[in-house]
């Protein structure tokens, strides 16, 4: 199946959704919408094409009802997820879904491209978890290309899960939390081997924490 979710947000007005398959969004306040899973998706052979766009002074908060869980096809066990976020000079854009749930034999790839205009304004976390209870061997890709303008701000490309470069007998992570927050001026902050508050040379901060299992 494929999926197409469109969230435009203008100064002014409620953000317009434009959905088809198996993602919608909602409404819930003056600036912000929740993704409502209308159907089982992503299961393996899905493609979900989300674009989220904020305009020029516009605010936008995009939030999920649920989990989403990427479960194993019948022919292939791998989904796809394309997700572009726009920013506009004077917006701002807040998205911090619930986590992504890869169940086991599943393998879920997540291509995030992110456009900032100078004067834009951005927190974009991500939270995935690598199998149910009891569960083991799922696989996540995740890539994200973030640009100020025609500025390269970030390039980063993460595996895991069973039979990713990170994964390790002993120690091999489970659960990712990602956060690029722009602009930001904090200063490099680590916790161990496992969590890091990394700045940008082009402005903004990178925050990454893996483990076994997401903090509640």
């Amino acid at each position: 199946m494929r999926t197409e979710l469109r969230i435009t947000a203008t100064a002014g007005t409620l953000p317009h959704v434009h959905a088809v398959g198996g993602l919608a969004a909602r409404h819930t306040g003056p600036d912000t919408v929740h993704l409502i899973g209308t159907a089982a998706t992503p299961l393996g052979g899905d493609v979900l094409d989300i674009v989220v766009s904020v305009g020029a002074g516009a605010r936008l908060s995009v939030r999920s009802v649920a989990a989403t869980i990427a479960l194993p096809g019948r022919e292939t066990r791998k989904s796809v997820a394309h997700w572009r976020f726009e920013v506009a000079a004077g917006g701002e854009l807040d998205v911090d879904p619930e986590p992504t749930v890869v169940a086991g034999g599943a393998e879920h790839e997540s291509i995030t491209t992110v456009c900032l205009e100078a004067g834009a304004r951005l927190r974009l976390r991500e939270r995935v978890q690598i199998g149910r209870t009891g569960e083991d061997h799922g696989r996540w890709t995740g890539e994200m290309i973030a640009d100020v303008g025609a500025i390269p701000l970030l390039r980063h490309r993460l595996e895991l899960g069973s039979e990713a470069i990170t994964d390790d007998a002993l120690s091999g992570p489970r659960a990712l939390e990602s956060v690029l927050t722009y602009p930001d001026d904090r200063p490099a902050e680590t916790s161990g081997l496992d969590q890091a508050l990394l700045p940008l040379a082009a402005g903004g901060t990178l925050f990454t924490r893996t483990a076994r299992l997401l903090m509640a």
